[in-house]
């Protein structure tokens, strides 16, 4: 009998599958449903200080749209506040009294006191960790990429010293060298990594001439990412590491925790192929596991890290390089004419 156990951010979990942060958390009979299919803990839908923003101007322009239309109409509606995080808050904390799997909450902000005092409110919901989003959409050809990092580190601090919850920190991989940023943010007491944040990006319509959003869901392959940098700081940081984004199969899963990752998040693999798509993984990775005479997800786990290859070249560029000595055979695979 195998066992799957893992730890994350410092919380026994009985396996390494964890529902990332989507709107699949809107209706309560998903996340019980995916309780039931074997998930060992989920992240809830994002807190999103931006949308709270948005809402609340939206509100302000309604209740003011016929206010003062005529001298006897000074203000048509009775004052009325926005609810704010409150809302957020209820339906994570009805979650976190319905599952009986760890919850986590999600949080990206803007402010630095917006991200203290929304992290002070979620950790009172009674959640079990608290996953932060950091990321910097560059606009700005003149603000230095080492004054974003000292902000984010300064805001990693920050909750840190005011939460007794564990705190994972969910990065884009588009800094200069991710691996010292999160050697940093390691050194600054963060418990876990989430390697890595998907980003929505802009699309045009070359007919309308206009942008437009796209429902961008991950694809097979696209871990590639995660998978080299789970290999690369397996054994070298102290905090929990999460692969992220392109995991549909067990094979994927497999894949990471030989890299070094403690756990996975899937999101993508649950719209696509519904959610029994968990069980299905969880049987393939046992499958596996008793095929390998392996008893223990520690048995295996960063055996092909860049700490424990003898090969200097799996991790680096050179794998490129002999790519391309290599392409005739991919000439004769992929036949051009």
């Amino acid at each position: 009998m195998v066992n799957l156990k893992t730890k994350y951010l410092g919380i026994e979990l009985k396996n390494p599958i964890i529902l990332g942060a989507c709107n699949l958390a809107n209706n309560i009979d998903n996340l019980k449903q995916a309780e039931e299919k074997g998930v060992a803990a989920i992240v809830y839908k994002s807190l999103f200080e931006e949308q709270i923003q948005l809402e609340k101007a939206q509100l302000d322009d309604r209740l003011e749209e016929y206010a003062e239309r005529n001298a006897e109409m000074i203000n048509l509606f009775p004052t009325i506040n926005h609810a704010g995080a409150e809302e957020y808050l209820m339906n994570i904390a009805k979650v976190k009294k319905s599952l009986n799997i760890p919850v986590i909450a999600s949080l990206n902000a803007v402010l630095k006191e917006s991200w203290i005092d929304y992290s002070k409110q979620l950790e009172k919901t009674g959640i079990d960790a608290l996953e932060v989003n950091f990321y910097y959409i560059p606009r700005d050809l003149n603000v230095d990429g080492g004054e974003i990092i000292n902000q984010q580190i300064d805001i990693l601090k920050s909750i840190k010293k005011i939460l007794t919850i564990p705190v994972s920190v969910k990065l884009s991989p588009f800094y200069a060298n991710p691996l010292k940023v999160i050697a940093q943010m390691d050194k600054e007491g963060a418990d876990g990594f989430v390697l890595f944040n998907k980003l929505f990006q802009p699309e045009i319509d070359i007919e309308k001439e206009s942008h437009f959003v796209q429902n961008d869901l991950s694809k097979p392959g696209d871990n590639k990412l995660a998978l080299r940098f789970a290999g690369l700081l397996y054994g070298k940081i102290k905090s929990s590491i999460c692969s992220s984004t392109g995991i549909f199969t067990g094979a994927d899963v497999i894949k990471m925790i030989l890299a070094g990752a403690d756990c996975v998040q899937i999101v993508s693999t649950v719209y696509k192929n519904k959610i029994d798509v968990i069980s299905t993984i969880l049987k393939d990775l046992t499958l596996w596991m008793e095929k390998k005479s392996y008893r223990s997800l520690s048995d295996f786990r960063g055996k092909l890290s860049d700490e424990r290859l003898n090969d200097p070249f799996v991790y680096k560029r050179a794998q490129y390089v002999d790519l391309l000595l290599k392409s005739d055979e991919i000439i004769k695979k992929y036949p051009v004419i």
